[in-house]
């Protein structure tokens, strides 16, 4: 069984304890138990990064994405939402996998924040942006992202998928006990503009800068070896 069904597997019975565990016996730890969550999901990624003997080129490709996905969120951080992040991860995971996808989301978020400010939404910045770059992987063979278009709605739905995701963490944040599918859509509805600035602004990085990406990212890794057999880095 490959990593992308360990992971898949282990991440939906994760959730499904957790939601049992948290509505039966803990109502007022909903943070405490999303952040064990978040650690126990993101958790596979780091070991797997840090068993598999990587080649000294394959490092610098993974450390230089994460450096492009990080810096790209500062020149635009005065407008909300809108960031060359999310674009770069999704091109990280559909030209070399899903793990890698997942390592450049979360790395973006951890040292891009040591910039724009640490805190408790971090860690669910790192498993967003991590599993932005990890579905692209899961959807790279599909022919539907083959093109400009399947492109951009999976871009597109990924910006609201991201802000639904820290919407979750914003609820349970500010007061846990209040936590209802009442409040829950009221602070979907409420954040619906910067989660379409966000949508919009990956279908204009995608739109514009996808084909160009991907034939770069493949020469690397024809360059580097990593085109054999379909190998993705790790």
């Amino acid at each position: 069984m490959n990593i992308s069904r360990k992971y898949t597997g282990f991440t939906v019975m994760a959730f499904i304890i957790l939601l049992i565990f948290s509505t039966f016996f803990s109502q007022k730890h909903y943070l405490t138990i999303s952040f064990i969550m978040l650690i126990i999901t993101m958790s596979p990624f780091f070991i797997v990064f840090e068993k598999k003997e990587l080649k000294a080129e394959e490092m610098i490709i993974i450390s230089m994405l994460s450096a492009i996905a990080s810096i790209g969120r500062i020149p635009f951080a005065a407008i909300p939402s809108v960031q060359p992040t999310s674009f770069v991860i999704i091109m990280s995971g559909l030209s070399f996998g899903g793990n890698t996808g997942f390592m450049v989301g979360s790395t973006a978020a951890l040292v891009s924040n040591i910039i724009l400010g640490q805190g408790p939404w971090t860690p669910w910045q790192m498993f967003s942006w991590g599993m932005m770059g990890f579905t692209a992987s899961l959807f790279k063979n599909i022919k539907f992202m083959n093109n400009i278009i399947g492109r951009s709605i999976f871009g597109a739905l990924w910006g609201f998928i991201f802000g639904w995701i820290m919407n979750l963490w914003g609820v349970l944040y500010l007061d846990s006990s209040t936590l209802t599918w009442k409040v829950y859509l009221a602070s979907c509805i409420a954040s619906f503009k910067f989660d379409l600035n966000h949508a919009i602004s990956n279908v204009v990085f995608i739109s514009l800068f996808s084909n160009r990406w991907i034939k770069i990212l493949d020469r690397v890794k024809i360059k580097y070896g990593l085109m054999k057999s379909g190998k993705e880095i790790f």
